[in-house]
């Protein structure tokens, strides 16, 4: 399919100023509201509240809401959902989009994929963990920890090998964090584990629904991405990312610009991505809850 030639001029997206301020202002008065309500509907209003804010920090990568480049970063740098310093997501999901083959395990930081020769070098058991990784169950609830310990592993193993370059950004991450738990406890009088366990870790898990199906392997680079016609709670907890083909063929569309985009394109951008649908989530859920979409292996042609 052939890129449209668009140029967005937009100076003043309010739906995604709108937003912002709803997800701190959210933030804020639900952790001083917490004890007010029963702790399973705070943790589950909390982890919405973590899935929205990633979605918003993935908008503000792709130059949103201002044209101001350090605005933006200030506005998705609180690292509510306190894993991922923001920079560092930001590079790493700006490479995602400049790789010419998505899910490669060497190239694209956000595969899910193994090259062939590291798959036959594990053992069983690390096999089968990441075959139940491959299913919406495995995603939903191991998978926050397997990308964390793979996270922390690769920022470990630089710093150890002298790359320096994102060691302010952690120091900064630290102390925003501390400030995070601070309010946390001493204002709010939330213990950590509740936040990180019964709030984080779940939001964390409502994006991986939206990551689990979003690439595969493909001929080619257009049949590798998804779209998802979701329902209206699932695109704007994700905001339209469901769209995920339309995001990665026009990835300066701002997110409530998708749906229309789509729908006037739909018989042609589905030509493009070789029919890669799924008609919501609950389809996804049905098909691969309990088995896996593929193997996680990448062979090398």
């Amino acid at each position: 399919m052939a890129r449209a030639d668009l140029s967005l001029t937009v100076d003043h997206e309010l739906p995604t100023w709108l937003l912002i301020g709803t997800v701190y202002g959210g933030w804020v008065v639900l952790t001083l509201a917490f004890h007010h309500m029963p702790a399973p509907l705070g943790c589950a209003l909390g982890a919405l509240l973590i899935c929205l804010h990633g979605s918003v920090q993935h908008e503000i990568i792709h130059g949103h809401p201002s044209r101001n480049a350090r605005l933006n970063n200030l506005l998705a740098y609180p690292p509510l959902g306190l894993v991922y310093p923001y920079p560092i997501y930001r590079d790493s999901h700006l490479t995602h989009h400049r790789v010419k083959t998505l899910t490669d395990p060497v190239l694209d930081p956000e595969s899910y994929y193994f090259e062939e020769e590291v798959w036959n070098r594990m053992g069983s058991f690390r096999q089968s963990l990441f075959l139940f990784n491959n299913t919406l169950a495995g995603r939903l609830l191991l998978g926050p920890a397997l990308c964390m310990i793979h996270f922390y592993r690769q920022q470990a193993k630089s710093l150890l090998q002298g790359d320096h370059r994102y060691l302010p950004v952690w120091l900064l991450h630290g102390l925003l964090c501390f400030l995070i738990f601070f309010w946390l406890t001493k204002v709010c009088a939330i213990p950590p584990a509740v936040y990180i366990f019964g709030i984080v870790y779940p939001g964390l898990s409502l994006t991986l629904l939206r990551s689990f199906a979003e690439h595969k392997p493909g001929d080619n680079n257009d049949e590798r991405s998804v779209i998802v016609e979701a329902a209206l709670p699932f695109r704007v907890l994700f905001l339209n990312n469901n769209y995920h083909w339309v995001h990665h063929d026009q990835p300066s569309l701002p997110w409530y610009t998708l749906p229309a985009y789509y729908r006037e394109r739909k018989e042609s951008v589905l030509a493009a991505n070789g029919g890669y649908l799924f008609r919501g989530y609950l389809e996804i859920a049905r098909r691969y809850m309990f088995k896996p979409k593929d193997k996680p292996v990448l062979p090398r042609s």
